[in-house]
């Protein structure tokens, strides 16, 4: 890969400029620096694999080769640039490794880049329609689209924000509003008027649920936990019981959020039951589907992941995570629309605009927390109209191919187990050899294997091969590999799985 230049001259042999006293970097100098810029991830992206996987530093390394002071007159940015690459780049995880298969694979892809690029020199601060009348329309195009490619009824109108944590935030936010309590008004404290209000999700639902409740003055203790079923699912028997039961108790729910694609397992909840008690008790159905939801724009995905999502009242996911959208970029759809304006919207007298800019527009400072708002959809749209609708499916459909592969491998192998079902493209297992000689006690064995595979995990990710992570399911340690990674291939899944053999080997 060709380095930034790291001396005090141009390969021409002219000394490198110093930064303009005032103003900003000249039109030569940016253009010569884009340009190198551009090759180098390019080459980033070609030779990415000779790098590891997962970041070779210690805790506080980087801030201890950094100045402890910032400079005092400007640098050139040719040393900056070198700097970039002597001191940044080793100290990242590359998330766009195709061996990444931690968490959930991620990757941003060239038109999204590109998209990003764009936003960041276009630099709009999305408030009103008058500020960014693009940004404004081409998030209700991009979203429109990418709407029909789920299949989701024309109902169902988009809002961009930064991740799922947020989007779901402000979808619990309109679920509260549409009490029409006044809780806008006079909030929640101090009202003797008003019981605890309940929410529910599944015991695997994601954290961020459990930050909203605190976020939005709810308390930890609105939020009611409902198991799951042996295939990590909200049990929709338990559900309905819980919402009778604090209905008897004086309670009042007001919200379910059902997850497509749970952090640990991408199991996905029994959606079109759950609608079904959501209607007989008037609560607001929302649909966390951060990770799986991207995979209804496959027609042959749809029915797992959205079967009974079309009776939602607003469902969340994340083109970052499998829509190959650099990071970040979630949506939020939402039924009720004007709802989730009713709960937000707030006009200071220096932002209100003439009639003939409100009329049939959409401000997107009325629909959240959030005042001024980035350009992201973007590159939303470049990615939608690059790859266009089948080959993104194509992508997401050999993701699944290649997770269903690995797992085909662990369930023949005697060494190995899977822990949970593979419905897309994340596998959760774990080695398990056969019992040692006078290991007679079940807890015995149990905290064998969890250790075996910990140091396992450890000993794969230390090479630098791969980066895999790990969730506990049933109180046992285990092992998870994340497909979807754009630049991820059938090569990288089948190195993992023989390097993950390679080390179990010299671990037992």
């Amino acid at each position: 890969m060709r380095r930034m230049k790291q001396d005090d001259s141009y390969e021409d042999g002219q000394q490198r400029a110093a930064p303009p006293s005032t103003g900003d970097m000249s039109a030569e100098e940016f253009r010569r620096h884009g340009h190198a810029l551009i090759d180098w991830i390019s080459d980033y992206f070609t030779e990415i694999e000779a790098r590891p996987v997962l970041a070779q530093v210690k805790p506080r390394e980087l801030i201890e080769k950094l100045p402890p002071a910032p400079p005092a007159t400007g640098e050139p940015m040719d040393a900056i640039l070198a700097d970039v690459d002597r001191l940044i780049v080793p100290a990242l995880t590359h998330w766009n490794h195709p061996s990444f298969f931690a968490y959930f694979a991620t990757s941003a892809s060239a038109p999204g880049i590109f998209g990003e690029l764009l936003s960041a020199a276009f630099d709009v601060k999305s408030l009103l329609w008058r500020t960014a009348p693009a940004a404004a329309e081409l998030e209700e195009v991009a979203l429109s689209w990418l709407r029909q490619m789920l299949g989701l009824p024309p109902q169902f109108a988009g809002v961009i924000y930064d991740t799922a944590s947020i989007s779901s935030l402000h979808a619990i936010a309109a679920a509260r509003e549409h009490l029409n309590l006044d809780i806008r008004e006079q909030g929640l404290s101090g009202r003797p008027d008003l019981p605890l209000l309940r929410v529910y999700a599944s015991e695997h639902s994601h954290s961020a649920i459990d930050k909203a409740v605190i976020a939005l003055g709810l308390g930890q203790r609105a939020l009611r936990k409902i198991p799951a079923d042996a295939d990590f699912r909200m049990d929709a028997e338990a559900l309905a019981h819980a919402v009778a039961e604090d209905k008897q108790n004086g309670l009042l729910p007001f919200c379910v959020v059902a997850t497509v694609g749970t952090t640990s397992t991408t199991s996905i909840d029994p959606v079109a039951r759950i609608a079904g008690i959501c209607e007989r008790h008037h609560l607001w159905l929302h649909v966390d589907a951060a990770y799986a939801g991207s995979a209804g724009i496959v027609p042959e995905l749809r029915p797992l992941v959205l079967d009974g999502c079309d009776r939602a009242d607003s469902l969340t996911l994340n083109p970052h995570k499998w829509l190959f959208t650099p990071f970040d970029l979630s949506v939020l759809y939402c039924r009720r629309i004007e709802v989730l304006h009713r709960a937000f919207s707030l006009v200071p007298e220096f932002l209100r605009a003439p009639a003939a800019e409100t009329e049939g527009v959409r401000n997107g400072a009325d629909y959240g927390v959030q005042l001024g708002r980035r350009f992201r959809s973007l590159k939303l749209w470049m990615i939608l109209c690059y790859f266009g609708h089948d080959g993104l499916a194509a992508r997401i459909r050999e993701h699944c191919r290649l997770a269903r592969l690995f797992a085909s491998w662990v369930e023949d192998s005697p060494d190995w187990e899977l822990l949970a079902p593979v419905p897309l493209s994340v596998v959760c297992f774990r080695a398990r050899p056969a019992a040692r000689a006078g290991e007679t006690a079940d807890a015995e064995r149990a905290a064998r294997l969890d250790a075996l595979n910990e140091r396992l995990m450890h000993a794969a990710n230390s090479t630098g091969s791969l980066f895999i992570s790990h969730t506990r399911l049933h109180d046992k340690f285990t092992l998870r590999l994340a497909v979807g990674n754009i630049r991820t291939t059938e090569q990288h899944v089948r190195r993992a799985w023989e390097l993950l053999n390679e080390q179990l080997a010299l671990l037992t």
